[in-house]
């Protein structure tokens, strides 16, 4: 059994930057790829942006040049660095083990004045 924890997620004003974390126990993450989707109300989930076991990453065309998607294996723990927030970012962010049935519990990022 593996489990997600996220943190890192709350309220934040436009222009502002947050770092979300998702620390992985059970198992180690190195031979998995992990990605970060986000749903905003009424919306659909949607990737965000991915990390292969390899370190190749993968960004939505929304937040590229904005987000950046790092893991670091000794720690099991893979981060979302977000910067220039804007309000359309606002949704909950999930970890996501890529090919799997395996999700975090959500964290909440509101972008706001």
């Amino acid at each position: 059994q593996v489990q997600l924890v996220e943190s890192g997620g709350g309220l934040v004003q436009p222009g502002g930057s947050l770092r979300l974390s998702c620390a992985a126990s059970g198992r180690i993450l190195s031979p998995n790829s992990m990605g970060w989707y986000r749903q905003a109300p009424g919306k659909q989930r949607e990737l965000v942006a991915a990390i292969t076991s390899g370190s190749i990453t993968n960004y939505a065309d929304s937040v590229k040049g904005r987000f950046t998607i790092s893991r670091d294996n000794a720690k099991n723990t893979v981060y979302l660095q977000m910067n220039s927030l804007k309000p359309e970012d606002t949704a909950v962010y999930y970890c996501h083990l890529l090919g799997t049935g395996v999700w975090g519990q959500g964290t909440q990022v509101t972008v706001s004045s």
